[in-house]
């Protein structure tokens, strides 16, 4: 070793190990541990003092449960509710298999734990902490502690009192008592509280006669009553309940309390159709029905609305609400034998009334009476829309800057072949749908084919424009998506669902120059100390004014001389559309003045179990039901009213460019400009033709049609894939000369 490496090591082995400092001294594993057991210790100390100081309260027991009160949007009272439907029923008369399911879908140590779960209660202070929404894992005691003694509160307060009572409680009453108190209390949808409330509400019998099964649902239920409520469930919602369902009798099984050959044989138990509560007569369980969906869209819970205390003020008028109840029964059910006709037993009338400078709904009408006819007609969505889907295609022409299949761009002097059955061009999928009564009416502009509601026309413009971007625009629009939305050509013809309150939504935007319109009938909701904060029914541009304005241009020419002339007066400026679905099973009309935006609409529904889709051809023994005969009545007669016998308001527009006369067109009559000889085959059908000279249209104000009789229900050529189309109540003078007058967009 060299001399320098010896001094190195002299070096190494005279050097001091380093002093133990600073920050580092403080978190040795001694000090460690011994702070973690003086926490621990600490804890249990005041949970200790926690257990002692948080008596077992006495029951709220409901006796603060107040009713809710909703006013019309002047203030006058409209309803109250808030009586508690609940019946307290003993164990003994709750069959022992229904007792179970509960225990199986809640909490299957029941029997054997202290009741309470701490890694469920950490679970939910930790959840409720960091913002992540509600508790999961409490044991049927705690809930049946929250239920009975505390709130429906999500804080750290609350869970920790629920932790502490639920260890009393279990020492201080049995099993038993625990679990009737929890089936007793917990609210299972529909206004009901209780095992008893629920198994007449869901089946119509009391809870001794309840079976295994049914109690399974029930117990299923608790998670979720609204969501889980089969009659009103979504796909999503019946789905889960079913799973729920399912997940309860095979803890049953594991358990031993059910035999598996007999599990294996039990079938879901679809719950009966549930009835409006006393009071809820008329129009009343309709309106407070929509309130209540509307709040818990914007996050109120239905059990906190059913709990009462609310002051809940709906944007109806009630003077609009009086006239469009009054219209439909003079235009409608004074017109209906619907004890002796079997047809007339099956109309059902539905109605959405929309300020469409505001977002509120002003009226609605949902059926009968909601004691006699639980579904309301203005919010239902299982029915097509028809006809009034296509000035929505038309929006989105205008608003993509379509173009023919010759390249021209698309407009509202844009001619198309409306030959009936004409194949489109351009599509994948083959699509050829024929015109009401199998009509042809040669080359004609869009004016006309609206008027008409041709439905070759929009078959190919849907076509021009794609499914695609014509789905996009009535979304944007308003329309809500769905498994029966595909992006086809047959959309055109309005084969989706819809309601009359999402297609006053869209006819609203229209009516508002585009600016997206959200219906609202909830003017201000307040419970207490809380208000609900509700979003403004005014949203942002969904298409261009010129777009929204040019539509409104074309669909003022329906409404002066197409199929909606019923609704036609010199009492308001109005546009709209009429529809009429396959095989007659609804017929619409959607139509608006510068004030007012109203969507009526009949369907057919039978009276049978199940309340199929049938047809309301024959109505009060009046032919084919079309949307031009009653809706636009409904519609003309609320109109005039809500308006106060008429307005002078005139539609402030902004078009491209008006509509250009053209001649006078009968079905499967050649227009005189053009020559049959020399007019192309159809496999060009979005040809524009060449444009006539730019005369000045016309002025003048065109003559009223005359009504003629209802038309007779179409043949065995009847389309079988959406409206027919065409004049929907006939005798309309055709044409399409653009209406007159100061406001129509002349120039």
């Amino acid at each position: 070793m060299g001399r320098a490496e010896a001094g190195r090591a002299r070096q190494r082995g005279t050097r001091r190990a380093p002093k133990k400092g600073g920050v580092r001294r403080f978190f040795t594993p001694k000090k460690l541990l011994g702070t973690f057991f003086g926490l621990c210790l600490l804890a249990m100390g005041g949970f200790v003092v926690i257990y002692m100081l948080v008596p077992v309260p006495s029951a709220n027991a409901q006796a603060e449960m107040q009713s809710n009160v909703y006013k019309y949007s002047d203030g006058t009272v409209l309803a109250r509710t808030g009586e508690i439907n609940r019946e307290i029923v003993g164990l003994e008369q709750i069959p022992k298999e229904v007792q179970r399911t509960f225990v199986a879908a809640e909490n299957k140590t029941f029997y054997q734990d202290a009741g309470v779960d701490i890694k469920g209660t950490a679970r939910g202070l930790l959840n409720t902490l960091s913002g992540k929404g509600k508790q999961g894992g409490s044991t049927i005691t705690q809930q049946y502690v929250k239920n009975y003694y505390l709130n429906q509160d999500q804080t750290v307060t609350r869970k920790l009192k629920e932790l502490v009572i639920s260890l009393k409680v279990d020492r201080k009453k049995d099993k038993n008592e625990i679990l009737a108190g929890y089936i007793n209390t917990s609210y299972y949808g529909r206004g009901a509280y209780g095992i008893q409330a629920a198994a007449q509400a869901y089946y119509g019998i009391d809870a001794a006669e309840l079976n295994v099964a049914q109690g399974a649902y029930l117990a299923a239920l608790l998670q979720a009553p609204s969501q889980y409520d089969w009659a009103v469930a979504g796909e999503t919602g019946k789905r889960l309940v079913t799973e729920r369902w399912n997940y309860v009798l095979d803890n049953m099984v594991e358990m031993k309390w059910l035999d598996a050959s007999v599990r294996s044989g039990l079938k879901f138990p679809v719950p009966h159709a549930p009835k409006a509560a006393h009071g809820m007569e008329g129009q009343t369980g309709y309106l407070v029905e929509a309130a209540d969906e509307e709040l818990a869209r914007q996050g109120v819970d239905k059990a906190d609305i059913d709990a009462g205390g609310w002051t809940i003020t709906l944007n109806i008028d009630k003077k609009r609400q009086q006239e469009l109840e009054q219209a439909v029964d003079k235009e409608l059910e004074s017109k209906l034998d619907r004890k002796n006709n079997k047809t007339d037993a099956t109309v059902q009338a539905g109605a959405t009334s929309v300020d469409p400078k505001t977002g509120h709904v002003v009226a609605l009408y949902g059926g009968t009476s909601a004691t006699e006819h639980w579904i309301s007609n203005a919010t239902r969505d299982d029915y097509q829309p028809a006809s009034t889907f296509k000035p929505v295609v038309l929006a989105s022409a205008l608003e993509n800057g379509s173009k023919t299949q010759d390249g021209e761009k698309i407009g509202v002097n844009t001619r198309y072949d409306g030959t009936s059955r004409r194949p489109v061009v351009g599509s994948d999928t083959p699509f050829d749908p024929q015109n009401e009564d199998d009509q042809d009416y040669g080359w004609v502009n869009v004016q006309t084919a609206m008027n008409k509601s041709i439905n070759s026309v929009f078959a190919q413009m849907v076509v021009d424009v794609t499914p695609a971007k014509v789905k996009r625009t009535a979304l944007a629009l308003g329309m809500r998506d769905g498994k029966a939305f595909p992006e086809r050509p047959a959309i055109t013809l309005g084969t989706m669902n819809a309601s009359t309150w999402n297609m006053a939504g869209v006819y609203a935007t229209l009516d508002n120059h585009g600016r997206k319109v959200t219906p609202a009938i909830v003017k201000s909701a307040s419970h207490k100390d809380r208000t609900v904060d509700l979003p403004d029914p005014i949203g942002k541009q969904a298409v261009s004014r010129e777009t929204a304005d040019t539509v409104t241009h074309v669909l003022q020419g329906v409404v002066d001389n197409g199929s909606g002339f019923e609704a036609d007066t010199s009492a308001y400026d109005a546009a709209g559309k009429t529809g009429t679905s396959e095989k007659n099973k609804s017929a619409w009309f959607a139509a608006y003045t510068p004030q007012l935006t109203t969507v009526v609409a009949l369907f057919g529904e039978s009276t049978k179990e199940g309340g199929e889709q049938v047809s309301l051809t024959g109505t009060a023994n009046s032919g084919r039901a079309n949307g031009g005969g009653f809706p636009a009545r409904i519609w003309a007669d609320y109109t005039l009213g809500a308006l106060n016998g008429g307005s002078d308001a005139q539609f402030d527009l902004e078009i491209a460019e008006p509509v250009r006369e053209e001649p006078v067109v009968t079905p499967s009559e050649t227009p005189p400009s053009e020559t049959p000889s020399t007019e192309p085959p159809s496999s060009t059908p979005s040809r524009q033709e060449p444009e006539p000279p730019a005369d000045t249209p016309s002025q003048s104000a065109p003559e009223t049609p005359e009504q003629s009789p209802p038309a007779s229900e179409p043949g065995p050529g009847e389309s079988s894939s959406g409206d027919p189309g065409g004049v929907e109540t006939g005798g309309v003078p055709t044409g399409g000369a653009p209406p007159g007058g100061p406001g129509r967009g002349g120039p």
